[in-house]
C-alpha cells in the first residue's frame, strides 16, 4: 500500500555461543603497555591469541605498534608465518628435538634454555647452512623454563662461540618474574637482579643482543625497572591487567525454556532445588566449552538486563538458569562474561567463582565457540 514505510529490518539472533573479540580493545591495550613500560611490545598470542584469534591478535596488535610477536610452542609460531605474518617471532617452549629446520627457514627466532637446546640448533643450522636467531633464557627464580644459575655461564659461552662460528645469532636475552602481580614481592627484586647479572655474563663474552625483555604483562604494568628494551604482552591484549580495557565477550542464546515450581531438582545429581516456582532456562553451552564445571554460589549470566543465576550443575554441553518468575524468551542472548559495563558478569567474576584465574577462563573457550571479530559474522 502506498505511503506505508516498511518495517526495519532486524538483524537475526545468533543461533549458537559466540566470543565476541573487540580489536579496537586488543588496540588500547597495546597502546598502554607501551606507555606505561616505556618500551616496544611483543605481542604474545600464544593459545589462539588467549582465545581471541592468534592471526586476527597479531595483526591487529602489530598495526597498533607492537614490533614483536611471541608464541609458546613452534607449531603456533609456523601457523602465524604461513598465513603471512612477517614481524619478528619468537617461541619458547621447545623440545630439544624440536623442528628446527622450520625455525631457520621461516625466521622463526627460538628460547635456548639448555646446552642440549643450543647443540640441537647448531647442528640443524650447520646442517642447513642457515643461521639461527636464539634468545638465550635465563631462569631468574621459577624453577620452570630458563637456564639455572648454575648452568648459565656454560650456556652463555657456548652461545657466543657458536655465534663466532656462524651458526647462530644471539637476538635476545629473556627470563620470566613470578611474583609480578604482587610488585612488592621480595622475589621479583631477585629476580631483576639475577636477570642484570646474566646480562652482564652475556656482555663480557663479547654478545651484543638487541632485546632484553623479561617483563609480561603484570611486570609491564607494575614494574616499570622490569621493563628493558621489550615487554611481552599476552593476557593483557585481551584485557587481563590493571588498567586494560578487556576485549571478550561471550554469549549464548536460550534454546529451551521450561516452567518449574518450587523444590523441582536440576540437572545431574540433583544438586540443587528451585526455591520457588520459576521458568528455566537452558543454554547451550557446557565445560566442554570452557564453562567451568565446578561454581561457587553467585554464578551468573546476563539476560535483558537481569542477573540470571546458574542452577545446578554446568553439563558437558548445557547450563541452565534461573531467569525468575517473569522469564525470557527463547532466541533471548545471554551474556555469559563481558566487560562489566552493562552490569554483566566479567572473566574475572567467573574466574573467582571458578576459584581460578581469568587467563584459565578465556583459553578455555572450546572450538565450538564461534568466534566474532568487531560484530563480524
Amino acid at each position: 500500500m502506498s505511503g506505508q514505510v516498511a518495517p526495519a529490518l532486524q538483524p537475526p539472533r545468533p543461533s549458537r555461543p559466540e566470543l565476541h573479540v573487540d580489536s579496537a580493545a586488543i588496540a588500547a591495550n597495546v597502546r598502554r603497555a607501551a606507555t606505561v613500560s616505556g618500551a616496544a611490545v611483543m605481542a604474545v598470542v600464544k593459545a589462539d591469541g588467549f582465545g581471541a584469534g592468534a592471526a586476527s591478535t597479531a595483526r591487529t596488535a602489530l598495526a597498533a605498534g607492537a614490533t614483536w610477536l611471541g608464541t609458546a610452542t613452534l607449531d603456533e609460531a609456523v601457523a602465524l608465518r604461513r598465513g603471512g605474518v612477517a614481524a619478528p617471532l619468537l617461541c619458547w617452549v621447545l623440545p630439544v628435538d624440536a623442528a628446527w629446520e622450520a625455525a631457520l627457514r621461516l625466521r622463526i627466532d627460538v628460547a635456548m634454555s639448555s646446552i642440549r637446546h643450543l647443540r640441537a640448533v647448531v647442528d640443524a643450522a650447520a646442517g642447513s647452512g642457515g643461521r639461527a636467531r636464539v634468545h638465550l633464557h635465563v631462569d631468574t627464580g621459577m624453577a620452570r623454563d630458563g637456564a639455572a644459575a648454575a648452568d648459565r655461564a656454560a650456556l652463555i659461552a657456548a652461545a657466543a662461540t657458536a655465534e663466532r662460528l656462524g651458526t647462530i645469532e644471539v637476538v635476545g636475552v629473556m627470563g620470566h618474574l613470578a611474583c609480578a602481580d604482587e610488585p612488592s614481592d621480595p622475589s621479583n627484586r631477585e629476580g631483576i637482579a639475577v636477570f642484570r647479572r646474566a646480562l652482564a655474563e652475556v656482555d663480557a663474552v663479547g654478545l651484543r643482543p638487541a632485546v632484553r625483555h623479561l617483563a609480561a604483562t603484570e611486570a609491564a604494568l607494575r614494574l616499570p625497572e622490569a621493563a628493558f628494551d621489550l615487554v611481552r604482552i599476552g593476557a593483557g591484549l585481551v584485557g587481563i591487567g590493571p588498567g586494560m580495557h578487556p576485549a571478550l565477550t561471550l554469549t549464548a542464546p536460550v534454546v529451551l525454556l521450561r516452567r518449574a515450581i518450587g523444590g523441582t531438582p536440576v540437572g545431574y545429581g540433583h544438586t540443587v532445588r528451585t526455591a520457588r516456582d520459576t521458568v528455566l532456562a537452558t543454554l547451550p553451552l557446557g565445560y566442554a566449552d570452557g564453562l567451568p564445571r565446578r561454581l561457587a554460589d553467585g554464578a551468573a549470566v546476563q539476560i535483558g538486563g537481569r542477573r540470571c543465576p546458574v542452577i545446578g550443575r554446568v553439563s558437558m554441553d548445557q547450563v541452565v538458569v534461573d531467569a525468575g518468575p517473569e522469564g525470557v524468551e527463547i532466541g533471548d542472548v545471554a551474556t555469559v562474561f563481558g566487560t562489566g559495563a552493562s552490569g554483566e558478569p566479567t572473566a574475572a567474576d567467573w574466574a573467582r567463582w571458578a576459584g581460578t584465574i581469568e587467563h584459565d577462563v578465556v583459553t578455555g573457550i572450546g572450538a565450538r565457540v564461534a568466534r566474532v571479530l568487531d560484530g563480524r559474522r
